[in-house]
């Protein structure tokens, strides 16, 4: 088992205010997570009025506000985790900071720091798929557009309407290869939020994605 984390002391007069109504405002982010997931490759605005930490996007600390809660585990990056971030979100939702993302139900992931492999997260079982991870991961960039680029995403899948094309700068270089293998293993597999200051875009696990639209057609 992994040992606990060594977050920053901060002093709790100096964390961040939560929403300011709290069941109003976990709702409001909470519908905007429905909709990323629901209408994959969708950019969609985060409403709130949060004092998020200064480490990480505004719109992923808003949308980890409104989804953990005391029973969550969560791993933060190592930016993140030299933050108040741990400590801001501990504060507020009750969860537990663990130092292995193994362990971890939430995965929060700062822009420039890298991401876990896939595979070596919370999987959830073909009984038990809910029992999974998912991860908010912060990027510069993550936009839809109408134009057929040959650097965009194409993705495929429940929600969207033939092919989908998004832009995304922020994710490694092998990631249409770790995401083909954790669609492979629906029911099982990782969801992701792609993360920037104001907006996020859902990436869940019955999504295909490739840079190449003709590869996606075929798969």
């Amino acid at each position: 088992m992994s040992a606990t984390p060594m977050i920053p002391v901060t002093p709790l007069a100096s964390l961040g205010a939560g929403f300011s109504n709290e069941a109003f405002g976990s709702q409001a982010v909470f519908r905007a997570v429905l909709q990323a997931l629901s209408h994959p490759g969708r950019t969609v605005a985060v409403e709130h009025d949060a004092q998020a930490p200064a480490v990480g996007h505004a719109a992923s600390a808003a949308v980890l506000l409104a989804l953990l809660d005391s029973d969550c585990t969560l791993w933060l990056s190592p930016r993140l985790a030299a933050s108040d971030a741990g400590a801001w979100l501990r504060f507020h939702t009750g969860c537990t900071v663990v130092t292995d993302p193994a362990q971890a139900r939430f995965v929060w992931v700062a822009q420039g720091d890298a991401l876990p492999a896939l595979n070596r997260l919370a999987l959830g079982t073909d009984i038990y798929p809910d029992q999974s991870a998912t991860c908010m991961v912060d990027v510069s960039r993550a936009a839809t557009t109408t134009t057929d680029a040959s650097d965009a995403w194409h993705l495929r899948g429940p929600g969207i309407r033939d092919v989908a094309t998004l832009h995304v700068d922020g994710l490694p270089d092998d990631f249409e290869t770790q995401w083909a293998a954790n669609h492979a293993m629906f029911p099982r597999g990782v969801d992701l939020l792609l993360g920037t200051p104001g907006h996020i875009v859902g990436l869940p696990r019955t999504t295909r994605a490739t840079r190449s639209a003709a590869a996606l057609q075929e798969a």
